[in-house]
């Protein structure tokens, strides 16, 4: 009896825990290892112990110029407990997201990915996905939480509702 109570409590907390996820939250962060630029290399390993935001966009999406801008604000507000790295996809050349960097004054840095990193991260089970799209990794490597922009996400993509997601994982 002892052990069957112990499942049902361990049952009924996982329950609890689900509706605050992400319909692709809840499993080991996918491995990588992808350029920022000819000489560097970024891999989800090497910042272990820190939150982690991957964030998938493009050059050419205007809610991923606002979302470059409040992921450059969480990294000055939360310094080195967490780390950004956003990921862009074909068709965006190095000039593009260089001129993208100028621009818009990033300092985090701007993956290349040619599609499997994506793919591996948003298990598309349509041939669209939406952009941006932001994982909410904890200091273990687990996918804490994920968001796709939408009506029901401006506050993550528009406001300050990633720096509350930050501070939940934070508290952990």
């Amino acid at each position: 009896m002892y052990i069957s109570m112990r499942f049902l409590c361990f049952l009924l907390l996982s329950v609890a825990c689900l509706p605050g996820a992400g319909e692709l939250s809840g499993r080991r962060a996918p491995g990588f290892s992808l350029p920022e630029s000819p000489s560097k290399q970024h891999d989800p390993q090497d910042y272990r112990g820190k939150i982690l935001i991957v964030d998938f966009m493009q050059v050419t999406c205007e809610h991923c110029v606002a979302f470059s801008a409040i992921l450059e604000q969480a990294k000055a507000k939360y310094g080195d407990k967490i780390a950004i790295l956003s990921i862009v996809n074909p068709p965006s050349d190095a000039k593009g997201v260089a001129d993208y960097i100028a621009q818009h004054k990033i300092k985090t840095p701007i993956l290349f990915d040619c599609g499997q990193v994506a793919y591996s991260y948003l298990k598309p089970t349509s041939p669209t996905i939406t952009i941006p799209h932001v994982f909410l990794i904890d200091a273990a490597g687990m996918i804490r939480n994920d968001f796709s922009f939408g009506n029901d996400t401006l506050e993550i993509f528009q406001g300050k509702g990633l720096f509350a997601e930050i501070d939940k994982l934070l508290r952990k």
